[in-house]
């Protein structure tokens, strides 16, 4: 398979050069877990919006070309929010709106097969629809950390790839090498943010890849700690910024915000430096990843 090679290649050469456009735009963002908060280049999910066309144009079929038009859609919301600060109800919104195209393109070709062996009838559409949007704002709201969301997603993306086939296996592992380009220069120290428009679009390709090769159970359970992160956050209704952000001390260690969130476990159950957080989140994610692996092989 070529595309995840290909992809890996423009990812990582690409990305310092959409950094650099973003820099002279002004498009940037503070790293505020670093002392000195330095201006980092936003919005680099552009990359990945340019790269996975690209890779799989040498494969480009009917299917494949309609999940990347809903990837690509996804990726426009992105862009809305990075430069206008969508409220999350406004941003939730536009991902149902845009992963209603998925009900007039029926994705999967062998829908009646998909519908009856689901015994959802039409409702699987629905189901469809809403797997998507959730899968997209859970990667979104995972985020903050260099390299957190993009290494996360890569890891997904990667263990999707060794359960499934056909066009689902190609957009999985092309997107976890695209992924990975990019996080040569997200890893911390962070050179380039993802912003909105790359982490709503690698959670739109989760969901998708989910939905295309019929392993939206192992998907779901891939993005548990997004979902924990989800459920303790709405508690305080998403609205965690009033009440404090993450502190980084003197010594470079995190202390927790004063709300509830994923993040906030395991700083309170552990004193760690960013770099360490993230190598956390990464191994659960691994953890999660061989699990599926073995579920998969007994179901």
């Amino acid at each position: 398979m070529i595309t995840p090679v290909i992809g890996f290649i423009f990812s990582i050469f690409l990305t310092p050069y959409i950094g650099s456009l973003m820099k002279k735009a002004g498009i940037v963002g503070k790293d505020i877990h670093k002392p000195d908060k330095p201006e980092v280049p936003e919005m680099g999910g552009i990359v990945f919006l340019l790269v996975l066309p690209l890779s799989l144009t040498v494969l480009l079929n009917e299917t494949l070309a309609k999940a990347l038009l809903v990837f690509l859609l996804f990726g426009v919301v992105g862009i809305i929010d990075d430069t206008t600060q969508l409220k999350q109800s406004h941003k939730v919104l536009l991902s149902l709106l845009v992963s209603s195209t998925i009900i007039s393109m029926s994705l999967d070709t062998d829908l009646n097969i998909l519908l009856a062996s689901f015994e959802l009838g039409l409702l699987y559409y629905l189901f469809a629809v809403l797997f998507v949007t959730g899968s997209a704002n859970l990667v979104n709201l995972l985020a903050g950390f260099n390299g957190l969301e993009v290494g996360t997603s890569a890891i997904v993306l990667f263990f999707l790839g060794l359960i499934t086939s056909g066009d689902a296996q190609i957009l999985a592992f092309t997107g976890s090498a695209i992924a990975l380009g990019f996080l040569w220069w997200n890893r911390y120290p962070a050179k380039i943010f993802p912003g909105d428009t790359g982490t709503l679009s690698l959670g739109a390709l989760i969901g998708l890849i989910g939905i295309l090769g019929k392993v939206e159970i192992f998907a779901a359970f891939l993005l548990l700690p997004h979902f924990v992160d989800f459920l303790l956050k709405s508690k305080i209704r998403f609205k965690g910024r009033p009440l404090g952000r993450t502190e980084v001390l003197e010594d470079g260690t995190l202390k927790a915000p004063p709300y509830l969130s994923f993040l906030g476990l395991l700083m309170r159950m552990k004193r760690v430096k960013e770099p360490q957080l993230v190598a956390m989140v990464w191994e659960i994610e691994v953890i999660l990843g061989f699990i599926v692996l073995l579920l998969h092989q007994l179901l």
